[in-house]
């Protein structure tokens, strides 16, 4: 330690120094957990968005079962359900 940190604990006293230092070390600690919290998060995202793209294309070979079996059987494809599927392509990466 340098003479002018001695100088600060004798000046200031030892209670503030352990304070501040007590604060110094709740500020690392935050930092970290959050970082992990941070991680998690992406992840989590990341892990959304691939559910997302496997809920739509399932929608969409719902519908495409539904018009081939519809034609199948004679019976009217509907065209409202067919317009309102996106038409997304499966971007699956399994």
């Amino acid at each position: 330690m340098s003479f002018e940190t001695l100088r600060s604990f004798a000046d200031l006293g030892f209670s503030v120094a352990a304070v501040i230092a007590g604060g110094v070390f709740i500020v690392i600690l935050l930092k970290y957990i959050l970082a992990g919290v941070v991680d998690d998060v992406k992840s989590l995202n990341g892990l959304a968005g691939m559910l997302n793209n496997r809920v739509r294309t399932m929608n969409n070979d719902l519908v495409r079962i539904d018009a081939l079996i519809s034609s199948r059987f004679g019976l009217r494809v509907d065209l409202e359900r067919l317009a309102r599927s996106d038409g997304k392509t499966d971007a699956r990466k399994d």
